[in-house]
């Protein structure tokens, strides 16, 4: 979504990200997004949650889900697959942690866009409840079914792209 335009509903979750010891010669280990905690926890980012067996979770830090009207038709098709999801964006960081979270987003399409840049680490996982009765209600208050209208071609204009003389002689 455009930085421009301000969400109407903006929930703050926390993110939990894994760190799994890789059984490769290229890296020492995996970092995967894995969930999403209803609310802003009271944990300073980067705690360790968990360790086990060469797998530790950390609480990676806060964020928002941000709603806006004019993507309630994604969020809508999101909540329809059965399977709801939310999808987690970590970007690469220089410092003592390897990652950032960069953005949680509900909406399939912006999950999608923010795997273009290629180093982001994007992973969609499952929706809490909380936040899937949140965001179906904000999809019964502000949704608007948008009539489709199929455009009709123009038809070509062959002298569009003829040369034209200015009045002074040159082309």
């Amino acid at each position: 979504m455009s930085r421009g335009v301000v969400p109407l509903l903006r929930i703050p979750v926390g993110v939990v990200v894994e760190r799994r010891k890789a059984d490769s010669s290229w890296t020492d280990f995996v970092w995967r997004g894995i969930g999403v905690l209803p609310d802003e926890p009271e944990i300073t980012p980067w705690t360790v949650i968990r360790e086990q067996e060469g797998t530790t979770l950390f609480y990676a830090g806060s964020a928002t889900v941000d709603l806006y009207r004019s993507e309630t038709a994604r969020y809508r098709d999101n909540l329809a697959t059965g399977v709801p999801s939310i999808w987690i964006v970590l970007s690469p960081l220089e410092g003592p942690w390897p990652y950032a979270v960069t953005a949680v987003t509900a909406d399939p399409a912006e999950g999608e866009a923010f795997t273009e840049a290629g180093a982001n680490l994007v992973e969609a996982v499952p929706m809490p409840e909380v936040l899937h009765e949140a965001i179906e209600k904000f999809i019964a208050e502000h949704h608007v079914e948008a009539e489709f209208v199929k455009r009709e071609r123009r038809r070509a204009d062959p002298e569009a792209l003829a040369r034209r003389h200015r009045e002074d002689g040159h082309e």
